[in-house]
């Protein structure tokens, strides 16, 4: 034994758990404290506030930290001599080999998870054969072998739980919130998330230091102790410690659920109280909603009548929009954008001029000042500009696997009118299932497999410039204008994402080049291109061009549904057919496309629940919702319903710099809560069953 060090005669698991729980609940304190510090100016923190969310904080990642020692209970079944016995040894040896040839030979239960499952497995047999053959073999190296796991594991947990942390940060500078289901989300897209942290961060510098920082703490916690190795426990010892720590886990799970169902008034409070990994986990579980079961509900024909009554829809669920005063039928091209916030305009109070196209766009455009976006993600606004209803629970339609909507998308609307339809993205649109929805309500589907690779000047991770997206989609637009048939097009663009990469010398930027700012400043300069050389084509003349964000570049705030953050500019320019104007009613991206087609006279028959703005009918109202919250914001009230069976109202107050005040009233208006209920009932459980 080495001078200095001593043998540690306590089991080893309980030292590797105790010293990863002292590190996992300092550094969750810390990561609070951080995590506070970045963020927005909303967040108003008081001392109770701080103390309360260090505290609840100190018991979530106590629950968290002890329920992560599962795994370990595993490795502790085989710290024993028993399965070195000969007919033991050769019993398990049987057994790993069966398996393996299972795997290797035959179809097996890993092939139905498809990805790199069966893969996966087949290597992890093959290891377990290898490693434990030569310990059955050797004696001798048991003891290392057996050193060497116990400190790979303590190694991997330490690791891991940095990289997590480092994760946490990001992501809540990202999106204000901890682990939710956007993370689960984006397990499903390793390639393009992996390659949009590969270009957003310095990975390597950071995994390197988190190595380096690993070994150093195992290193200074094992510097004056060994592991015992052998004789760990007998089989009536190994039952009553998997006993106490059934126990303590039972607890710790009790902890998280409490601290978890806990509720603030400051909805960052509520965050950052909370365990990031008991959070992703939560998510993962409850990835699917059914809304019955978790939503406050109405009887089924009075919401039924009540949604068809908002809509303006008869007793068959339809309505009719526009007229018959021409026959002439415009080209549309529907341009989103993405995580483009209202406030990066001039018009809605940004001082640092970022958008000199839209800036010049708008006095000659009909405006729509207070339009919310459906949602914080592109699929909601895709979901909310293609179906025009308000938003589901849980996942978005588009990713669902019943996402076939008949003659409900506006795809399917202006291709009975004769239109050819068409979806453009300049990423892989497999992503997010959008390729899949569009191909089958009604659109044709061009991505970046269809782009040529000389005619691509850059791209990153998540598609091509937004420049190169324009470009492609001009071609297109001139093939479409030789048919005898009108076009109706909707362009998703990526530019203004993370990593926010764009080509060279378009932009001029003020500092750093890879910032939201200078994405927004790429994506305006890209827009304003593609608007001045579209007004050269002959077919530009009968054309309405829309331009609107998906959603806000953020949706965090001091509540679940910050109003502010799901205002998004939206305005249609078309010189020859529709006049400027500025429309200052709360409207919702839903109403976008009716609102259009009215003003350019296509008389059809629909089932969208968005109306037209114009109108002398319209009410004005706005949907907006997260994963769980459904809001209904309506003559300054916004009634949001939640899981399980919530219903919270706000009395929200417009402040001077674009903000909003939003406050608990006791009373909720009846009202304003039925019609809320009614809106998301229907969309969620009849709107297929009509």
């Amino acid at each position: 034994m080495d001078k200095g060090t001593k043998a540690d005669y306590r089991n080893p698991l309980f030292i590797i758990m105790c010293r990863f729980l002292k590190l996992y609940v300092a550094v969750g304190f810390l990561l609070r404290i951080v995590l506070m510090q970045m963020t927005p100016g909303d967040a108003s923190f008081n001392l109770a506030a701080v103390v309360r969310l260090l505290s609840v904080g100190l018991l979530s990642d106590l629950g968290m930290g002890i329920l992560l020692f599962m795994p370990l209970q595993i490795l502790y079944l085989g710290l024993n001599e028993w399965k070195y016995n000969k007919i033991a040894g050769w019993l398990i040896e049987a057994l790993l080999v069966a398996g393996l040839v299972y795997t290797l030979c035959f179809h097996s239960v890993f092939d139905e998870y498809g990805g790199g499952a069966p893969k996966i497995a087949k290597l992890f047999l093959g290891w377990k054969l290898l490693s434990f053959t030569l310990r059955f073999r050797l004696p001798s190296i048991r003891n290392a072998w057996r050193r060497v796991s116990l400190y790979a594991a303590w190694g991997i947990y330490v690791f891991l739980f940095l990289c997590v942390t480092v994760g946490e940060i990001f992501f809540w500078q990202e999106f204000g919130v901890r682990y939710n289901f956007i993370a689960v989300d984006y397990l499903v897209y390793t390639h393009e998330v992996i390659g949009n942290i590969m270009e957003s961060y310095a990975i390597i510098p950071i995994l390197i230091l988190a190595l380096l920082v690993t070994a150093g703490i195992i290193l200074w916690d094992s510097r004056k102790r060994r592991f015992r190795l052998t004789g760990l426990y007998t089989p009536r010892l190994l039952a009553v410690h998997l006993a106490i720590y059934a126990a303590f886990a039972v607890c710790a799970a009790l902890i998280l659920w409490g601290t978890h169902s806990l509720q603030s008034d400051n909805q960052y409070v509520t965050q950052l109280e909370q365990n990031g990994a008991y959070d992703f986990c939560i998510a993962f579980q409850s990835n699917k909603l059914e809304y019955d079961r978790f939503y406050p509900m109405l009887p089924k024909p009075q919401a039924v009548a009540l949604y068809r009554q908002e809509a303006g829809l008869n007793a068959s669920g339809y309505k009719n929009i526009g007229d018959s005063l021409g026959a002439n039928r415009p080209n549309i091209i529907l341009i989103t954008v993405e995580s483009l916030s209202a406030d990066f305009l001039t018009r809605y109070g940004n001082s640092q001029h970022l958008t000199p196209e839209l800036d010049r766009l708008i006095p000659k455009s009909l405006v729509f000042d207070r339009l919310y976006a459906a949602g914080n993600r592109t699929v909601r606004g895709l979901e909310a500009l293609s179906l025009c209803i308000p938003p589901s629970a849980g996942e978005s339609i588009i990713k669902r696997k019943q996402n076939r909507m008949g003659n409900l998308s506006v795809g399917a609307v202006l291709r009975k009118l004769g239109y050819r339809t068409q979806f453009l993205y300049g990423g892989d649109s497999y992503f997010d299932n959008m390729g899949d929805f569009f191909a089958h309500n009604g659109y044709e589907v061009i991505d970046r497999k269809d782009i040529a690779s000389n005619d691509i000047t850059f791209a990153n991770i998540w598609g091509v410039c937004d420049e190169d997206l324009f470009r492609k989609s001009l071609s297109v637009f001139d093939a479409d204008a030789k048919s005898s048939k009108p076009f109706f097009a909707q362009i998703m663009t990526t530019s203004n994402h993370r990593p926010y990469t764009y080509p060279d010398g378009r932009i001029h930027t003020d500092g750093e080049p890879n910032t939201r700012e200078a994405a927004v400043r790429y994506t305006d300069y890209a827009i304003g291109r593609f608007v001045r050389e579209a007004a050269s084509k002959p077919w530009f003349a009968n054309t309405a061009v829309i331009i609107i964000a998906d959603h806000c570049a953020s949706s965090a705030g001091k509540t679940s549904l910050p109003i502010h953050r799901y205002h998004i500019p939206c305005l249609i320019y078309a010189p020859r057919l529709v006049k400027p104007a500025y429309i200052n009613k709360v409207c919702s991206q839903i109403d976008v496309m009716p609102t259009l087609l009215s003003l350019l006279h296509l008389s059809c028959k629909v089932s969208f629940s968005g109306q037209d703005v114009l109108a002398p009918t319209f009410r004005p109202r706005a949907f907006m919702a997260t994963y769980q919250d459904l809001g209904y914001y309506d003559s300054n009230r916004l009634t949001v319903l939640s899981p399980v069976r919530s219903v919270r109202q706000f009395a929200v107050r417009p402040l001077p710099d674009g903000t909003s005040d939003e406050q608990p009233v006791s009373h909720p208006d009846p009202t304003l809560v039925r019609k809320a209920q009614a809106n998301y009932q229907y969309v969620n459980l009849y709107l297929n069953a009509k």
